[in-house]
């Protein structure tokens, strides 16, 4: 069963959603207390339960894969110390 491109363009807007934030909180441009980060993480995490009542989420695809290059990015950036 194939997944409806509505439907795949909505999940890629979910997973896309949940990564600016993510990426904006550890680029340091969105303090993860701000009503901007929460607001991006509901609405991307919204759509994606959405879809995931269908089958095959390419979202959940792009979501983890991205994550993941982000999470090793801030895992092995220098420190700074205060």
């Amino acid at each position: 069963m194939q997944i409806s491109s509505l439907l795949q363009a909505g999940s890629f807007v979910g997973a896309m959603l949940i990564l600016i934030a993510y990426a904006g909180h550890q680029m340091k441009w969105i303090d993860s207390r701000a009503a901007l980060y929460n607001i991006l993480n509901a609405a991307g995490s919204g759509m994606l339960a959405y879809i995931a009542f269908h089958p095959f989420q390419i979202g959940f695809v792009v979501l983890e894969t991205t994550w993941a290059l982000i999470s090793v990015f801030a895992l092995l950036r220098p420190r700074r110390h205060v």
